[in-house]
């Protein structure tokens, strides 16, 4: 499998989502400052939406390996010659 920079940011984004979303149900925290709202929760489920979609990304669309045209033909640039 070829390097993929979605594949980083799906996992850390979906990281910091599951933390954010655990901080969010577990701390009580004074919830004046943002209206009511519990902004760790709402934040973790967004970021955790995102890095979902990134990796489904990565599954639906790989990233295909580059393949050069010569006259003579195709020329596979893992042959080495």
């Amino acid at each position: 499998m070829l390097f993929d920079i979605r594949t980083i940011v799906g996992s850390l984004l979906g990281i910091y989502g599951v933390i954010l979303i655990v901080t969010g149900a577990v701390a009580g925290y004074d919830h004046e400052r943002t209206g009511g709202w519990n902004i760790n929760l709402w934040a973790g489920i967004g970021m955790a939406v995102v890095g979902v979609a990134f990796l489904a990304w990565v599954r639906l669309r790989p990233v295909k390996e580059l393949v050069h045209q010569t006259s003579e033909g195709v020329d596979d640039t893992k042959s080495g010659t």
